[in-house]
């Protein structure tokens, strides 16, 4: 019993990381106020078709900046089973991804994709869509200084009634934003706005899914007038399966913490143009009584000159009595 006891002591012990370079990786990955990009972890299933292969190609080279692609295949992972979950958790824990894209392939879900968010490395929620019409970006044809850059913000245009109405669809919808809007940002320049993601709600199971670039052209006033260029991929995604979080999870996972109250700077004024302002309060320099250490000789020189120049050459009293007495 007591050998239990030190072995669980010693287990539920924390290790404190010597190394300078695992202090930095661990702080990283330690909870934040404002969260950085969501990185996105793409694998592969036990069995995947070509077309599947290109679309998580594809997906990944939408993501470069903020994604990690495994080309493995992975005989364990099934996400909507109990315990097929857990190869699934240990790699995003493993990557430190809150997003993943799961591909495989059979005969009664060709070309299936699964889109899943986690919370604290653990499943939060999942979509499960089927790739259909599929349309890589080397299909396209466009002039190549319209393609848009790495780590842009994009537009997002959702068309249709079904993701107001149909809860799939919502669902869908969701996580698309939360797979392809990258980070949070509070300033945004407009010049850096160059690619758009189209969703069409075809019917209650059928979204199409595009994406296009954005071609800025003169319009005669200072607004330009912008046209959409298709540049890939472009598929039909057909909703099938689907898990929302439990309510517990979804509070916790959006709980927030408080922002602190910011102290009132005083003598300071914040300006859009001059930027911070403050106010500085000296008090009076008493220079008429504070008392000179000794008498400078230009003083002395200042008398002499003074005196010349009134004409005053009388002598003093000791001189003119010797001057008596001779």
């Amino acid at each position: 019993m007591p050998d239990l006891f030190l072995l669980l002591v010693s287990m539920m012990k924390f290790k404190t990381p010597q190394k300078g370079r695992i202090r930095r990786e661990l702080e990283k990955r330690a909870p934040k106020l404002v969260e950085t990009g969501k990185k996105t972890l793409i694998l592969h299933g036990t069995k995947t078709s070509q077309v599947l292969n290109d679309v998580m190609t594809e997906i990944y080279h939408l993501k470069r900046d903020n994604s990690v692609k495994y080309t493995r295949k992975n005989d364990n992972i099934r996400p909507f089973e109990s315990g097929g979950e857990t190869s699934l958790e240990f790699f995003s824990l493993k990557t430190d991804c809150s997003l993943f894209v799961y591909g495989s392939h059979s005969k009664k879900r060709p070309n299936n994709l699964v889109i899943g968010r986690t919370y604290d490395h653990h499943i939060y929620d999942l979509v499960e869509v089927g790739v259909e019409e599929f349309k890589s970006m080397k299909s396209f044809k466009y002039d190549k200084n319209l393609a848009p850059k790495i780590g842009s913000k994009p537009f997002f245009t959702f068309i249709g009634e079904g993701f107001e109405c149909v809860e799939e669809l919502k669902h869908l919808k969701e996580v698309l934003l939360d797979l392809f809007h990258g980070e949070v940002v509070t300033n945004l320049n407009l010049a850096g706005l160059d690619r758009v993601y189209v969703c069409v709600a075809v019917s209650p199971n059928r979204v199409f899914f595009t994406h296009c670039a954005l071609r800025l052209k003169k319009s005669g006033t200072i607004v330009p007038r912008i046209e959409l260029v298709e540049v890939g991929p472009s598929m039909d995604l057909v909703t099938r399966r689907h898990r929302l979080p439990d309510e517990s999870l979804r509070k916790e996972a959006m709980r927030t913490s408080l922002e602190k109250a910011k102290k009132k700077e005083k003598n300071v004024v914040k300006d859009a143009i001059q930027g911070k302002l403050g106010k500085i309060y000296i008090p009076d320099q008493k220079v008429g009584s504070v008392a000179l250490p000794h008498k400078a000789k230009g003083v002395k020189r200042e008398r002499r000159e003074a005196k010349l120049k009134h004409g005053t050459t009388e002598l003093p009293d000791e001189k003119k009595q010797k001057l008596d007495s001779e």
